[in-house]
């Protein structure tokens, strides 16, 4: 039997909160779902957790509260913002409000009216929050990319760190981006625009999605780095440099060659060229 994130007894007690709504405070209802969130956690096998985490829980839970929402005629827009928004709220929580402000813009085909949360939540302190913020609004880059591409393209002219660095993590090709695999150039003709950032935190995320490219598309992110490493640019450099750190594993002589260096670390691994075979 497939095993069911969310059961069919957590599902009637988000129903019956969805119910209450109307009747209770934001407080209330925060409280509810943070204690909701933990029951789904704590009724995970072990073995899942690590895989199957409460940001999965906040996305699953998200869209059952989204749909529950519509069918009692409630708006799932002020709910999130009010969710999004309550003072001291839960990280994951906060990330749930997010959730549902996405699927409201699905459904409404307006971004910009949700933009304003997101851009809180990637500029928060708290890095579990940006990190859930990078995450989820995915579907909204996949769905509406030309609205995406001129909030990013904004993003990346920001003077906080933590929103270029938004636009680079919610960019990467993983799984739910992976359509970009087909046009490499709507993320990276956008990401190119940070190139030469200084900020070691959206300056990492940038390399780290070089690196996914070099694994999904070589033949793409190849002449790039090699663009960054002959820009002269420091931190240009850095990037191209990091972007290597997988490739370096199965080619460590090409890196080595593209680099113009004898020798490759990251983390505790060091590639050597005097250790490599003739």
């Amino acid at each position: 039997m497939p095993f069911q994130l969310i059961s069919s007894e957590q599902r009637d007690t988000l129903q019956d909160l969805v119910a209450r709504i109307p009747d209770l405070e934001i407080a209330e209802i925060t409280a509810n779902l943070a204690s909701l969130i933990h029951r789904v956690h704590q009724d995970i096998p072990e073995k899942r957790r690590t895989s199957t985490g409460r940001y999965s829980i906040v996305k699953a839970l998200g869209r059952e509260f989204y749909l529950l929402l519509q069918d009692q005629g409630l708006s799932s827009l002020d709910i999130g913002t009010q969710i999004f928004n309550c003072p001291g709220g839960n990280t994951f929580v906060r990330a749930l409000g997010l959730k549902l402000l996405v699927e409201s813009a699905l459904e409404s085909g307006n971004i910009a009216e949700i933009q304003p949360n997101f851009e809180t939540a990637a500029g928060a302190e708290d890095w579990i929050l940006r990190e859930c913020a990078s995450g989820l609004v995915r579907p909204l880059i996949k769905t509406f990319p030309d609205q995406a591409r001129v909030w990013y393209l904004e993003l990346v002219r920001s003077p906080d760190p933590n929103l270029r660095r938004f636009v680079s993590e919610s960019l990467r090709p993983v799984v739910e981006n992976r359509w970009f695999h087909k046009t490499p150039d709507y993320a990276l003709g956008i990401i190119t625009n940070l190139f030469q950032e200084s900020d070691p935190y959206p300056r990492t995320s940038v390399g780290n999605s070089l690196s996914d490219w070099m694994r999904v598309d070589q033949n793409t992110a190849w002449p790039i780095v090699e663009q960054l490493i002959n820009s002269g640019d420091s931190n240009s450099y850095w990037i191209a440099y990091r972007a290597c750190r997988n490739l370096v594993k199965k080619q460590p002589l090409k890196v080595l060659d593209l680099l113009g260096v004898d020798e490759f670390k990251y983390k505790k691994q060091v590639y050597r060229r005097t250790d490599l075979p003739d």
